[in-house]
């Protein structure tokens, strides 16, 4: 570590590959000694890459890669201060384990380790959304519990409740956001709510209820400056404290509407009202035909309940406290020319980001995946082996019939599991790595590289067959080329190229022994 970084104040960010994570490395980096902890690996986050930043490509939730994490980190001096943002959240209103394996085993294995390095303070990541909407006319605050129905606000709650177990080993301090977006939007339902005001579909004039649902919104910009006033701060909060970076009240579907067009379109568009009581059957009508199809809706029947609902905010009680203001050219509906003119001038990015924003958020289909790798991980690891011992296997996989049944069993589950890993952090990198070692070894025990290289096809049409035959998969088969197919096909493809290499080299060493032979014979 160079003298300079020595003196910085360090901090670990956990879900530093996140939109909130991204953005504080890039405003950090140069005052701060960060050790970014993320799922995903650095390149493919695009997260910023500076010498102030290390990055760990770890799973919070599992706790002996992140006990190794925190081991390092220690071993370099430790940290002052967690900024915990890592989480899971969706919107589909189902209580996947994600969010108790994340939110709260997660959760609870950074609190475990974090009084190992020595923290001074921890500030634990939440949003509004994890309170319950205040009654008509009232407004949330920083008194207000994290009382929402949700299984996201009830995993918060019992976050926020694990934080005071630790009250005597560190102070916290909880920060509810309202929701964020930049101006390529990168907020899954305001990026399906423009989707569909913008467009020509049958129902892009159709607000529900009154139009009057509304949230608060705060731009991305402002994160890192709120962050900043936090730290400064942090020593004059009791533990425990919950702040709020958000504006005052909340911004309606109808705003958003009437300014969205009017920037996008050039004029005036009216909009069409559908009666609350109608709102519910017709988005569960139309859930139930995407259920049908295999393609959901973005819209569920959980959201119907909340129309013409209002989370209104009072955060003045923070913005004193910190010094902290949202500046007013970063509002949502003074931000809406530049989101609409960066959708008109580059749709492709715009689509790009949003998408990516949607898999990380709204779909999280390779958790999903995931999580059926666990399930049926013994039934996949029989069939594989079955198929190269059958008679079909002993003749296109001689070199692999000298294996017993408890080595084929190995071998394959150390497959799997880095065909697991690859796919819960969405890194092939994980599994490429594993091919390179594997083919270097199986050149070295005599294996021929095309039935090294077939087996993993093999594995891909196994996985394939047994996910298949379960209906948790229904809809999952272009998610599950992406995440499996693609990331076996780039292990195969590494993997061949190592064999082509290692040929090569062998070959040479073959040509120089001979040349060399021949002239000892020839008496040189």
């Amino acid at each position: 570590m160079r003298l300079e970084q020595m003196s910085l104040q360090r901090i670990i960010i956990t879900g530093a590959s996140g939109f909130v994570g991204r953005h504080l490395l890039d405003v950090f980096k140069e005052d701060f000694r960060i050790y970014a902890l993320a799922r995903r690996s650095q390149a493919r986050s695009e997260a910023p890459v500076h010498p102030n930043i290390t990055w760990f490509q770890a799973d919070i939730a599992d706790r002996r890669a992140i006990e190794g994490v925190f081991g390092q980190i220690a071993a370099e001096g430790g940290a002052e201060i967690v900024i915990h943002l890592a989480a899971y959240y969706d919107f589909t209103g189902e209580e996947h384990p994600e969010y108790h394996r994340t939110n709260v085993q997660g959760l609870r294995n950074v609190l475990d380790l974090s009084g190992l390095v020595g923290i001074r303070h921890f500030i634990f990541s939440s949003s509004v959304a994890a309170s319950a909407f205040p009654a008509p006319g009232a407004a949330l605050t920083e008194t207000s519990l994290a009382d929402g129905t949700h299984i996201y606000a009830r995993t918060k709650r019992i976050g926020e409740d694990m934080l005071a177990e630790y009250r005597d080993v560190f102070p916290s301090v909880i920060v509810r956001f309202a929701a964020l977006f930049s101006d390529w939007c990168e907020y899954p339902p305001l990026y399906m709510f423009l989707d569909t005001w913008l467009s020509h579909r049958w129902n892009h004039r159709i607000l529900g209820g009154k139009g009057q649902s509304a949230i608060p919104y705060l731009h991305v910009k402002e994160v890192p400056r709120f962050f900043m006033c936090l730290l400064d701060r942090l020593p004059d909060l009791p533990p425990g404290q919950v702040v709020i970076a958000s504006p005052d009240g909340a911004v309606s579907h109808r705003e958003l509407f009437e300014v969205a067009c009017r920037e996008y379109l050039g004029h005036r568009a009216e909009p069409l009202f559908l009666p609350k009581l109608l709102c519910g059957p017709g988005i569960r009508a139309r859930d139930l035909l995407g259920r049908v199809v295999g393609e959901r809706p973005f819209e569920r029947p959980w959201m119907a309940e909340y129309i013409d609902q209002r989370m209104t905010v009072n955060a003045g009680w923070s913005r004193r406290i910190l010094g902290w203001e949202p500046r007013p050219r970063l509002e949502i509906l003074r931000r809406m020319p530049f989101l609409t003119e960066n959708l008109k001038m580059d749709p492709l990015e715009w689509d790009r980001l949003n998408h990516a924003a949607m898999k990380q958020i709204e779909g999280r289909s390779y958790l999903r995946i995931h999580e059926l790798l666990e399930k049926h991980e013994e039934e996949i690891c029989d069939e594989f082996t079955r198929r190269l011992t059958s008679p079909d296997g002993r003749r296109r996989f001689p070199a692999y019939q000298n294996l017993g049944a408890d080595q084929h069993r190995w071998n394959h589950k150390i497959l799997l599991r880095n065909l697991k890993n690859a796919v819960r952090t969405r890194d092939r990198g994980v599994l490429i790595a594993y091919c390179v070692d594997l083919a270097e070894r199986r050149f070295q025990e005599g294996y021929p590289g095309q039935q090294v290289c077939a087996t993993l096809r093999i594995l891909n049409q196994v996985c394939f067959i047994v996910l298949r035959r379960d209906p948790e998969a229904a809809g999952l088969k272009s998610d599950m080329i992406d995440h499996i197919t693609l990331t076996l096909r780039a292990g195969c493809d590494r993997a061949q190229e190592v064999f082509e290499e290692l040929e090569t080299a062998a070959a040479r060493t073959r040509q120089r022994d001979a040349m060399t032979w021949d002239w000892w014979l020839t008496g040189g």
